[in-house]
């Protein structure tokens, strides 16, 4: 199976399954000397864990990252990092029914048209837990990008249809949506309640900003930095659209509208979303993703089984209502996965990556 890695110098591959031993990350291309312990996982894997909101699925993991190598004496050695993250509370028999029919919504009727077969305990390799191993390697990331000066911060902006009419974003890490206005939260979490009592699920946009980017990041022609953004973002199961600055907005907007008027002090305004021509411009980078709701619902579907004989199933088991939170910090760990990788690309072209991280 292809398709598992991420990254051209700072490059990181996933492994495991949701209802195996466990899932982890090798990351290659970490430079040595970055100070690093299982202790600096637990904040970002914690914003991510599962069983601790009243809206997501009740499963039990630590999420605990044990560094199995790459690190000699607290210090990364330059050498590959291997992540490993036990999973402890996997439930396989709670999936036995779905040994020979497709969920719809989810990816089991296509790994089946691929590999034929798919791992129906709990999606196994394209299950949401995958996601934990992102998040652990984007602490890594974070390593590197933090002495550069590089942040990384996410927000919901709508969930249920309900969209933010104010943006506060000192209020974002006390909200459990991670709202940035309170009035829009609590209509959220009636939404939500009324989507568990229906046995439904939502869906919601998420917005990253990226502040202390420096200008010239990107890769001409197919390597520009937002076309790898959003294929990291679209990377992650949930989502299913990105877009950068203005957006699909920019589509309905003049030229004389959509531009950023240039002066000495910077941009006027920032419509391009913090990039031009696929190359950072130094303004902050802004970045939406439209996350889809949860596939697995206690609602009656029409589905097929491996046959093609058509069938109904009704979901039952430990399910989010929605991916909001849960999703934002792996949307913000694939973003500091892309920026460090860029970073060091352009580093690598300057020759000098040691010199130019302290120099920021």
């Amino acid at each position: 199976m292809a398709g598992n890695s991420f990254g051209i110098i700072f490059k990181i591959t996933t492994y495991g399954e949701s209802h195996g031993k466990g899932i982890g990350a090798v990351i290659d291309g970490c430079p040595s000397g970055i100070a690093l312990s299982s202790q600096d996982f637990e904040s970002e894997m914690g914003r991510r864990r599962p069983g601790q909101g009243g809206f997501d699925t009740p499963r039990k993991e630590e999420d605990a990252v044990e560094i199995q190598s790459g690190v000699f004496e607290g210090l990364t050695t330059g050498a590959p990092i291997s992540l490993f993250i036990p999973s402890r509370d996997a439930r396989s028999k709670s999936y036995e029914m779905l040994k020979s029919i497709f969920r719809p919504g989810h990816a089991d009727y296509t790994y089946f048209k691929k590999y034929g077969h798919f791992d129906f305990h709990g999606a196994g390799r394209y299950s949401a837990r995958e996601t934990a191993a992102r998040v652990a390697a984007g602490v890594v990331a974070e390593k590197v990008l933090g002495p550069v000066g590089m942040r990384v911060t996410a927000c919901t902006i709508e969930l249920g249809g309900i969209s933010v009419e104010s943006v506060d974003m000192n209020l974002v890490n006390s909200s459990k949506l991670y709202c940035p206005d309170p009035k829009a939260e609590l209509l959220m979490e009636e939404a939500l309640k009324k989507a568990r009592a229906d046995g439904d699920s939502l869906g919601g946009v998420v917005e990253v900003k990226v502040m202390g980017c420096p200008a010239g990041l990107g890769e001409p022609v197919f390597d520009r930095l937002d076309a790898d953004l959003a294929k990291a973002v679209m990377s992650i199961g949930a989502v299913k659209g990105v877009e950068i600055g203005a957006g699909f907005e920019a589509a309905r907007l003049k030229g004389s509208e959509n531009n950023d008027p240039i002066t000495p002090r910077g941009f006027k305004t920032n419509r391009a979303g913090g990039i031009l021509g696929g190359i950072s411009n130094g303004d902050e980078i802004i970045i939406r993703a439209a996350v889809k709701p949860i596939p697995s619902i206690g609602i009656e579907q029409e589905t097929i089984d491996r046959e093609g004989n058509p069938a109904t199933i009704k979901m039952a088991g430990r399910f989010d209502v929605c991916a909001i939170p849960r999703v934002i910090p792996v949307i913000e760990a694939m973003v500091k996965l892309t920026l460090v990788d860029h970073w060091m690309r352009a580093c690598v072209s300057k020759n000098n990556f040691i010199a130019e991280t302290q120099r920021k």
